[in-house]
């Protein structure tokens, strides 16, 4: 069972930096991309950030273009998630997610770029005040 943990999320104000982490527990054969949805309260979760393990490739949601940036450290089965001039719209749960798992919990991300994210963190609070 692959498991996801994230890390980094706090208060903080806006303009301000944070790095969130995901560590998996290990890598699988369908681990090609990973990525980082948020969700708001009382809005829907929207993708942030994507990554695909093998070649680096990234993509990002426009609304986070030029501030935020997703790395990853494969020695570590760490991706991150760099995120600079936070704003208070930034306020959200940020989740973590990987390739593989229950087709029921699967999601997709930047036009089916990546796919069949089932393997989820149990997200990290992000809150970002004005």
């Amino acid at each position: 069972q692959v498991r996801l943990a994230e890390s980094g999320g706090t208060s903080v104000q806006a303009g301000g930096s944070l790095r969130l982490s995901c560590v998996i527990s290990e890598y699988t054969a369908n681990t090609d991309c990973m990525g980082w949805f948020r969700q708001a309260p009382g809005k829907e979760r929207e993708e942030v950030a994507g990554i695909y393990i093998g070649g680096g490739s990234t993509y990002y949601a426009d609304f986070v273009k030029g501030r935020f940036a997703i790395s990853q450290d494969n020695a570590n089965n760490t991706v991150y998630l760099h995120m600079n001039s936070l704003k208070p719209e930034d306020t959200a749960i940020y989740y973590c997610a990987a390739e593989g798992g229950p087709p029921a919990s699967q999601a997709t991300m930047f036009s089916s770029l990546c796919q069949g994210l089932g393997y989820w963190g149990q997200g990290t609070l992000v809150a970002v005040s004005s």
